[in-house]
């Protein structure tokens, strides 16, 4: 149960936030603390750390707030879920730009 709620909270913040990472936190923020996965003083330090490591800092946040709850496979299930609805998008602007390429390129 805990992994259909990580994918499904991580999906709904991958998919109606934009703006980028930093844009989520609020958000990812919210849901964390709503869930009780972790305290807010623990939330907080880990956006430090987020912002300072590379990558993208969504995907950081996805991912450790994935492995403190429910392990690695947490960990592959929350970054699954946060970059799954950006993939679709861009796979269905893909498509439609390979149509419109057929019939007017």
């Amino acid at each position: 149960m805990i992994y259909l709620n990580l994918f499904l909270t991580f999906f709904k913040i991958g998919a109606f936030t934009f703006g980028g990472g930093y844009a989520m936190l609020p958000l990812m923020q919210q849901e964390v603390l709503a869930n009780s996965w972790m305290g807010e003083e623990e939330l907080l330090n880990f956006i430090a750390v987020a912002e300072s490591t590379p990558g993208p800092v969504a995907i950081n946040m996805a991912t450790y707030i994935g492995i403190e709850t429910a392990g690695l496979l947490g960990a592959a299930i929350s970054t699954f879920g946060v970059v799954l609805p950006s993939f679709l998008v861009i796979l269905l602007v893909a498509r439609f730009y390979a149509k419109y390429k057929e019939i007017y390129g």
